[in-house]
């Protein structure tokens, strides 16, 4: 199985996250993806296994920092969300096509 996790590692929930992946014995791929961002085709394809849309996985306080307008059409909050990473939530855990976020950490388990 392929596990990838978009990792912030000042966030709680994503080291929480991270930590439970772990004791699963599995080495996922981290992406620290405050410092390599998806690009918007990926990020499109981790929200259509998430079977979310952009807005739903918006951080509305750091898009509130960031100036990033929650109402947009969802191309254009999809590009916001590439040129400010921070407002994306975290943690993202992919495993074979399939995403969760880690709110709570138990949550990615549905996919592993």
């Amino acid at each position: 199985m392929s596990v990838t996790i978009y990792h912030n590692p000042k966030c709680g929930k994503s080291r929480d996250t991270l930590k439970l992946i772990e004791a699963k014995g599995i080495h996922p791929t981290v992406v620290e993806y405050l410092k390599t961002p998806p690009t918007a085709a990926e990020l499109k394809r981790i929200l259509g296994w998430l079977g979310l849309s952009a807005k739903e996985v918006l951080r509305r306080k750091e898009a509130a920092e960031n100036g990033v307008d929650p109402g947009l059409p969802e191309d254009d909050l999809v590009a916001a969300m590439v040129a400010h990473p921070i407002v994306i939530e975290r943690p993202i855990v992919v495993a074979d096509g399939r995403a969760r976020v880690g709110r709570p950490p138990e949550k990615v388990l549905e996919i592993l």
